[in-house]
């Protein structure tokens, strides 16, 4: 892993992440969750303020990668709700089956090494019933700003340390045999069409 990878691709993904447009994106998801809720891609803990201390028993928060999870730690020392931190791919969780009331994944898909294998593993670890609760930018559905999404992958991935532009979110939910509650896809105000097509929504294991 190179010099930028390492120290200046995480700190430039988490200030792109934390921006006010996307900030309040979170707060209409991340407040659902209840239970024993797990985070994919916790990293620098965006989202752990929005957590409802009253609903939440606590959050196991996965992340394969240092440098991002060194980003959080002020955030996970002021963490509103009991927090467990394991540095692991979500395609591989070290947890066992059926444990997990909700898992939150906000803006990780685009960026896992293999999406389909690490749905497959959050069903896994989802109780039956157990639910989603999800916030990705994704593959648009207008033909014209998918083509420029392939055409700037290739930058983009490069630039945001592994994210993707081109990730069907919606497709990949169902072929790992989500049932989708509720999805809406819409476009970030004031984004770039190829970075700001959204889906967020509910779906269950």
């Amino acid at each position: 892993m190179g010099f930028y990878a390492r120290h200046i691709g995480p700190r430039f993904v988490s200030c792109l992440c934390a921006m006010e447009g996307i900030a309040a994106e979170r707060e209409k998801v991340v407040p659902h969750a209840a239970g024993t809720v797990l985070e994919i891609g916790i990293g620098p803990g965006l989202n752990l303020p929005l957590y409802d201390p009253a609903r939440v028993t606590r959050v196991i928060g996965v992340d394969p990668i240092a440098e991002f999870l060194d980003l959080g730690r002020e955030r996970r020392r002021r963490s509103p709700v009991p927090l467990d931190i394991i540095q692991a791919p979500a395609e591989a969780l070290p947890l066992d089956d059926d444990v997990i009331d909700t898992a939150v994944i906000t803006y990780t898909l685009c960026s896992v090494a293999d999406p389909a294998q690490a749905l497959r593993e959050v069903r896994r670890v989802l109780k039956p019933k157990g639910r989603v609760l999800f916030l990705e930018h994704g593959l648009s559905s207008d033909a014209n700003v998918a083509m420029w999404q392939h055409r700037l992958n290739p930058i983009w991935r490069k630039l945001a340390v592994g994210c993707n532009l081109t990730r069907p979110v919606q497709k990949l939910l169902d072929e790992a045999g989500f049932t989708i509650q509720r999805i809406e896809s819409y476009y970030l105000d004031g984004a770039p069409r190829p970075v700001g097509f959204l889906c967020q929504g509910v779906a269950q294991a």
